[in-house]
């Protein structure tokens, strides 16, 4: 490493985290004045407001780094080239190429510390987030709630559970409905029982006072029971949980078992597939956006930092727009999962390339 690379360096990192704090203090006054007033009524002391912005601030920083990213590279490379350094770079021989490399390299680490960013810390903050707001909020309190869940069990299987109590491990108001493999329309059994609960030792769910009813050839034959196994159910509590949470309160991990368990279940997975493969694609958004930053800054244009500024966060916005217009796509399985968390980077990679290429090096 080379004492110019350690100087662009240090001024990237210094400009890059000043970007940060001061984008993440505009984004939190923001927010606090559009829900302070919900908090207020809900009569939550300022501790809980405070803890609250202490577990959106992962999620925020998630959000904004590829633009603190992309205003570094901007001022930096700008003010080299005010400055004249940049030119006395390129004077000693050193192309953009090569004056490129420490903000790559900086962008690089930065995009690999924020996939596990993503992928472990954020969805820990978001879960204890998402509960101050079911709480004081009332944001999705009927999922947190467990009520009225329903299980696609496997492709002939369906599941009804009136309420779930994940403190205990209990189903209430169950209805297990199989139908034929040759015909999904025709029901050929059938269980209702008042609770269904999880025996840990033997692994597997428990009926306890239902009946079970079979229906063939126009004929229907019950039986009535006090307790007994609910059979070969692909499903456990911790995953009757995560079905309850949001993507975003998921890790890596978590969500790829659940998708896994989804996919056994017959059901279509594509939107949690996006979700997936996004937490991998979106931190790489600060590669490329520092693509476009410093060559464009690179070049001293009319109306200063300030057109630069503007041109370089439209170009991050149009990002973030294309990104969720693809992913509704995506959802719909229009286009595969993987294509569409990278379809946004691929597309502006390109863009970004371009740019490089066209200015004097």
């Amino acid at each position: 490493m080379t004492l110019i690379d350690r100087y662009i360096i240090r001024q990237f990192l210094v400009t890059a985290l000043f970007s940060l704090v001061a984008v993440l203090v505009v984004f939190i006054v923001i927010d606090a004045m559009e829900k302070l007033d919900d908090f207020i009524d809900k009569q939550a002391g300022w501790d809980i407001i405070v803890l609250y912005y202490v577990y959106f601030v992962p999620e925020i920083i998630k959000l904004i780094i590829p633009v603190a990213m992309l205003l570094a590279s901007l001022f930096v490379t700008a003010r080299l080239s005010a400055q004249g350094e940049w030119t006395a770079f390129k004077s000693g021989g050193v192309s953009l190429y090569r004056l490129l490399l420490p903000y790559i390299g900086v962008a690089f680490m930065i995009s690999a510390l924020s996939v596990y960013f993503n992928g472990w810390i954020v969805p820990s903050a978001n879960k204890k987030k998402f509960t101050i707001e079911r709480v004081y909020l009332h944001k999705d309190v009927v999922n947190a709630s467990g009520a009225n869940i329903y299980v696609q069990d496997s492709p002939t299987r369906i599941l009804s559970l009136g309420y779930f109590d994940d403190t205990r491990n209990i189903a209430s108001r169950v209805s297990i409905q199989d139908f034929s493999v040759a015909d999904p329309t025709v029901m050929v059994e059938r269980v209702d029982a008042l609770t269904m609960v999880w025996d840990s030792s033997s692994a597997q769910w428990m009926l306890n006072n239902g009946t079970r009813r079979w229906f063939a050839h126009g004929k229907e034959r019950m039986d009535e029971f006090a307790v007994q196994p609910a059979g070969a159910l692909h499903f456990n509590p911790d995953d009757l949980r995560k079905k309850q949470q949001k993507p975003d309160e998921m890790s890596f991990g978590d969500l790829a078992s659940f998708i896994d368990s989804q996919q056994r279940a017959g059901q279509d997975v594509a939107r949690w597939q996006v979700d997936y493969y996004s937490k991998i694609s979106f931190p790489f958004a600060t590669v490329i956006v520092v693509l476009f930053g410093v060559p464009f800054s690179s070049i001293r244009r009319r109306g200063g930092v300030g057109v630069q500024l503007g041109i370089s966060l439209l170009i991050c916005f149009v990002y973030l727009i294309f990104m969720k217009v693809s992913q509704v796509f995506g959802y719909n399985g229009d286009i595969h999962p993987l294509l569409t968390a990278w379809a946004a980077n691929l597309l502006f990679l390109g863009g970004a390339i371009g740019v490089l290429l066209r200015v004097p090096k």
